[in-house]
């Protein structure tokens, strides 16, 4: 039953509607299962002489707790649910997962001695270094209760098999590093008697992590298939000092070893075939050396530096896919070395590339999961010393006319880098009962300082992409700083920020980014009014003269009055007194100069 319209929504689902599912019908039994499938899939119309399933089908979107909410009556505790396959879009902090699907792909059997082909089970079992079976290891299936072993389908006397079948191993994380998969097969005899005398006539094996500490790759691996005496096959003190895959085996061979008979090694099966897929679904456990190399810092701290400088390169779907890991190893850095700043940049840098992966439009859905850590996981108390720090002296390198490429990536992160900074003061100041709140405000007013140094240069170039990425990003830490942070001294640092931008410089963004300032909380208080306000006013009435940027000016007089025309902006009469005696006789002017017909005359009376 094809079900895709359901899923996308194109039609609907409705649980009082029946939909018939014909079986089909198996024409030989050593058809393989997933061709079995492919035709009906292709097949446009299938004689089940009336033989088949009736079947209701409702979607149900939410997540599964306001599902059982919602839909009681179709979704209770004995509800089977199965997990995807692979990643969600998004990964929430605390969702913590370490799956590994095992997929049956093919093998390929000699018949050796037998006159026919051999009819081959495949058994499968999870391992520890002992080669003890670890039991019930091993799902089937969603609801199904997990086993020890799992046994394939038997195709009858066929050398080449295609199985495509799919187990989940679940086992615990800290066993994952201890633990391999054992694959043996058995000639299956249609006679009973026969049948219980066959034993095994070759194993397979494969270790879910590798010796750098990385998991299993995800894709297909061809693994080598040993034969020997039954007994000793499953002997792992034996067969774990061989190769388990032919990728291995072959480059044993390019550097010029032998792998064929190692000391109390089995014997290749050379003439036979194995292959599986596996894919990791965990959220503990990379496949990448170099973000391992970071989230297990404290076993290496000599490479620190060189892993936090490989995190940049890692690739962006694998970092995310860690994020509250990779955001606990940062923190957990920053808290171990508090009184030494050797890492602080680094770490500083490695923050930066983080949030920029995130503010990537391939990632950005992962904004809901970086709010969620900073609000209910994120515990680093001196965290704010540090990033400030780093932040500050940045800016000061920039402010002397120097080249700073980690601020110009810093700019785009700015916003979320003052959410942890804001956070981690008031868990600082939770913890310690308002302590040294004075230091604090000093060095968040030190960094404006620096800010309005910038904003002082005339200089051309790097000077001038900095002063415009201030101008844009800055207004986005307003509503967080303002939280813990004086916000009549505040907004006098961002009037002199204003102030201190040479006239004709950057007029626009100037614009744009107090229009940004005003539909900040921070502009709605009347005493921050009252300091912010007139250098609005006063820049408004200079470009409206010159007829400079009129469409910016509009914009930013608009979003002025519309503020102060809302409830509980306290006494505007005041503000508004400023705005008649400033700006009424040059707009007018304005107005009568452009016309009644022009487009900014005509978008500003429809606003209103």
């Amino acid at each position: 039953m094809d079900i895709t319209d359901i899923l996308k929504g194109k039609a609907d689902s409705d649980e009082d509607k029946h939909h018939f599912i014909p079986f089909q019908q198996v024409a030989a039994e050593n058809d393989f299962l997933h061709t079995l499938i492919h035709k009906v899939v292709a097949a446009k119309d299938i004689n089940h002489k009336g033989q088949g399933l009736w079947v209701s089908m409702k979607l149900l979107t939410g997540d599964l707790k306001q599902i059982r909410k919602d839909h009681p009556h179709l979704v209770d505790r004995n509800t089977v649910v199965a997990r995807k396959m692979g990643f969600p879009e998004i990964i929430m902090p605390g969702d913590v997962r370490n799956d590994i699907y095992v997929t049956l792909v093919q093998g390929e059997f000699d018949k050796q001695n037998k006159t026919t082909q051999k009819n081959v089970e495949v058994l499968m079992c999870v391992c520890d270094e002992r080669g003890d079976v670890i039991p019930n290891a091993v799902s089937q299936g969603a609801g199904d209760k997990p086993v020890t072993h799992y046994q394939s389908v038997v195709y009858y006397q066929i050398k080449q098999q295609r199985w495509m079948e799919t187990v989940k191993v679940a086992i615990a994380i800290e066993d994952v590093q201890r633990t391999h998969l054992r694959f043996t097969f058995k000639h299956r005899s249609s006679a009973e008697s026969r049948d219980k005398g066959e034993k095994i006539f070759a194993m397979a094996y494969v270790k879910l992590m590798k010796p750098d500490g990385t998991t299993l790759r995800d894709g297909e691996h061809d693994l080598v298939l040993y034969k020997g005496d039954s007994r000793k096959l499953e002997d792992a003190s034996i067969y774990l000092s061989n190769l388990s895959c032919k990728q291995m085996a072959d480059q044993k061979l390019n550097l010029g070893s032998s792998f064929r008979s190692s000391s109390g090694g089995h014997p290749i099966c050379s003439r036979d075939s194995f292959q599986i897929s596996t894919l990791v679904c965990s959220t503990k456990l990379t496949q990448n050396v170099d973000l391992l190399g970071l989230l297990k810092w404290r076993s290496n701290t000599s490479a620190l530096n060189e892993n936090l400088k490989k995190l940049m390169k890692v690739d962006g779907g694998e970092v995310v896919k860690f994020l509250q890991d990779t955001l606990d190893a940062l923190f957990s850095i920053m808290m171990e070395f508090s009184d030494d700043s050797t890492y602080d940049k680094l770490v500083f840098d490695a923050l930066v590339f983080l949030i920029g992966l995130i503010a990537d439009r391939k990632f950005q859905h992962f904004n809901a999961v970086l709010e969620a850590y900073i609000r209910q996981h994120f515990s680093a108390t001196l965290a704010y010393k540090k990033l400030l720090s780093v932040l500050t002296g940045y800016v000061d390198i920039a402010s002397r006319g120097l080249e700073c490429e980690p601020l110009k990536r810093a700019f785009k992160a700015l916003e979320y880098i003052f959410k942890f900074t804001v956070r981690s003061r008031c868990l600082y100041s939770q913890l310690y009962e308002g302590k040294e709140k004075m230091e604090y405000e000093v060095s968040v007013q030190r960094l404006f300082e620096k800010f309005n140094v910038l904003m002082q240069s005339k200089q051309e170039g790097n000077t001038l992409l900095m002063q415009g990425a201030s101008l844009k990003y800055l207004p986005t830490v307003l509503q967080d700083v303002a939280s813990i942070f004086d916000p009549n001294l505040l907004s006098n640092l961002l009037r002199s920020f204003i102030q201190n931008l040479p006239p004709d410089r950057l007029v626009k963004q100037k614009l744009q980014s107090m229009t940004a300032i005003v539909n900040t909380e921070l502009f709605q208080k009347e005493e921050c009014r009252a300091i912010l306000l007139p250098i609005m006013t006063t820049t408004l009435n200079g470009l409206i003269q010159r007829r400079d940027e009129e469409e910016a000016c509009v914009e930013l007089l608009s979003n002025i009055l519309e503020v102060l025309y809302r409830q509980n902006m306290g006494n505007p009469d005041r503000d508004i007194q400023d705005i008649m005696d400033k700006l009424l006789r040059s707009v007018n002017q304005m107005v009568i100069g452009l016309g009644r017909d022009h487009s900014l005359i005509v978008s500003t009376s429809c606003s209103y």
